[in-house]
C-alpha cells in the first residue's frame, strides 16, 4: 500500500495521455514504470475524452467510444497492479461542451474520479477548427475565454491545462489587448472556483526539441503573475520519455518561482498521502 506519510514535497502528475487518442505513443504500463523511475508519487491518466457525437462524427485525436471500457479497466488494473509503488487515478481530458454534459455525468458514473479542461476547439470538434487557429484572430481569443470561464465554473474541472493555448499560433508581441482580457477572466474564473492553471510541459518540450509550440506562453504568463493563483504542472505526456525527460520539469519549476506564483504539487484527491 502506498505509505501513511510522504515528504510534503510530493509530486503528482494529472496530465497523462495514451495510445488510445491516437497521437500518443507507448504501453500504459510504460508510462507508469516511468512516472515511478522519475519518482512520481502519484499519476493521473486523463486521456482525451471520447465523445458520441450525435453527427456520427470519427475523430482521429482522441479514443473512440468503444474504447472507453477497455481504458477504464487498464488504469483500473495497473493500479491495483502497483498499489506499492505509486498512486494511480483515473481521469479525462475534456471539452467544456455543453451539449455533451449529460456524458460527463455518465463517465462519473462509470468510475472517472476527475476532468481537466483542455478546450482543444471552440465547441464541438464536429463543426470547430482547432482553437489556437481560430485564435488568431481577436475575437476567437475572447470566445475561448468565455468557454473556459463557463466550464470553470461548472464545477466539473479540478484545472485547466494549457490556459495559453490562444497563443500557440501567436508570438509575445501579438499578447494582444484581447489576449489581456482573456487572461484576465480566465485567472478570475479559476481564483474564484479555487482552482489552479497548469503549466505544460509538453509545450516547454517543444522549446527544448527547438520545434517551439506557442506555449506556455512568456507574454501569457508574465502578465498573470499579478494574480494569486495557483500553478500546477502537467506533463501532458503522450510518450513515457516525457515523464522521465532530465530538463523539462527543472525549467518549469525555475519559471515558475522566477514568477513569484504558488506551485502546487498535487490535487486534493492526494491530500491524504
Amino acid at each position: 500500500m502506498i505509505p501513511e506519510k510522504r515528504p510534503e514535497n510530493i509530486i503528482g502528475n494529472y496530465h497523462t495521455h495514451t495510445s488510445r487518442c491516437h497521437h500518443a505513443y507507448g504501453e500504459d504500463r510504460e508510462f507508469v514504470e516511468a512516472a515511478i523511475q522519475a519518482g512520481y508519487a502519484s499519476l493521473g491518466f486523463s486521456d482525451h475524452t471520447p465523445w458520441p457525437y450525435r453527427t456520427g462524427h470519427v475523430s482521429g485525436v482522441r479514443m473512440l467510444p468503444e474504447e472507453l471500457d477497455g481504458y477504464i479497466a487498464s488504469v483500473k488494473d495497473l493500479r491495483e497492479h502497483y498499489r506499492d509503488s505509486i498512486r494511480i487515478h483515473l481521469g479525462l481530458e475534456v471539452e467544456y461542451l455543453p451539449e455533451y454534459l449529460d456524458w460527463m455525468h455518465e463517465m462519473r458514473d462509470r468510475g472517472i474520479e476527475y476532468f481537466i479542461m483542455g478546450q482543444h476547439t471552440l465547441g464541438s470538434e464536429e463543426n470547430e477548427i482547432y482553437t489556437a487557429r481560430a485564435c488568431v484572430e481577436d475575437d476567437a481569443v475572447l470566445r475561448y475565454a468565455d468557454i473556459c470561464c463557463e466550464g470553470i465554473r461548472s464545477g466539473l474541472f479540478s484545472y485547466i491545462c494549457h490556459p495559453d493555448l490562444f497563443m500557440d499560433r501567436r508570438r509575445d508581441e501579438d499578447f494582444s489587448p484581447a489576449c489581456m482580457e482573456a487572461a484576465d477572466r480566465i485567472v478570475q474564473a479559476c481564483q474564484e472556483m479555487h482552482i489552479p492553471l497548469e503549466y505544460n510541459l509538453l509545450g516547454v518540450l517543444s522549446h527544448v526539441e527547438d520545434n517551439p509550440r506557442g506555449y506556455p506562453s512568456r507574454a501569457f504568463w508574465d502578465y498573470v503573475s499579478r494574480y494569486d493563483v495557483p500553478v500546477i504542472i502537467g506533463v501532458d505526456a503522450h510518450e513515457p520519455y516525457h515523464l522521465t525527460h532530465p530538463q523539462t520539469r527543472k525549467i518549469a519549476e525555475d519559471r515558475i518561482r522566477e514568477l513569484g506564483m504558488k506551485l502546487i504539487t498535487r490535487l486534493p484527491m492526494d491530500d491524504d498521502m
